[in-house]
């Protein structure tokens, strides 16, 4: 025990060789107790692809995230909600990258013009959440800077996009419009039938 100094009612090792085992000692039970490092969801295979037909569709926050979106969990003329598109097989939702997040309102049929109709479902629309000018999120759903309808809103740069003539840029400095994703309901939820029809972001 001459190896053994006490200072301050702490215990050291003066012994180099032990102080060396004991540390090493603690530092293998220290990553026996760690978790197993688990595969980051936004990892998983398939999460980084754009919207895949047959896809449905998930709310992207809130109390009911990764919850699949039902045609009566939107009101008739918005707001409108944020998705994901989610792989029905493997029940990967694609949210790998941040250009697969979509705007979905829900607008009178009788509004949209024919190409918006033709890729809606019973008046529901979806659309990029990114922006075309730099890639900023469009989150405002707010009358337009000329007129009374309600528009989709870019808060960088005051863009503004019409979701009933395929998002197209009304205002701004947007230089086209909001990607658009064709959609159906199949079985009460909401899944995709195209791909994206334009180029998603700038």
């Amino acid at each position: 025990m001459d190896d053994i100094v006490e200072h301050d009612g702490a215990v050291s090792c003066s012994d180099p060789t032990r102080r060396a085992m004991l540390l090493t000692a603690l530092a293998t039970c220290a990553c026996l107790a760690a978790p197993e490092p688990s595969v980051a969801e936004d990892d998983q295979p398939g999460s980084n692809l754009r919207p895949q037909k047959a896809d449905t569709l998930v709310f992207s926050e809130g109390d009911r995230a990764g919850e699949a979106i039902k045609p009566e969990d939107l009101k008739l003329g918005g707001p409108p909600v944020r998705a994901w598109p989610k792989d029905p097989k493997t029940a990967v939702i694609r949210k790998g990258s941040r250009l697969n997040e979509l705007l979905v309102v829900r607008l009178d049929p009788a509004e949209l013009d024919d190409d918006t109709r033709s890729r809606s479902a019973d008046g529901i629309v979806a659309y990029s959440l990114i922006c075309s000018h730099t890639g900023c999120p469009v989150t405002g759903w707010v009358k337009q800077a000329s007129g009374d309808k309600l528009v989709f809103k870019c808060a960088c740069h005051n863009s503004e996009y019409d979701p009933r003539e395929s998002a197209k840029v009304l205002f701004g400095p947007a230089p086209r419009r909001l990607a658009a994703l064709p959609l159906a309901i199949t079985d009460d939820a909401l899944t995709v039938t195209a791909t994206f029809i334009g180029k998603v972001g700038t």
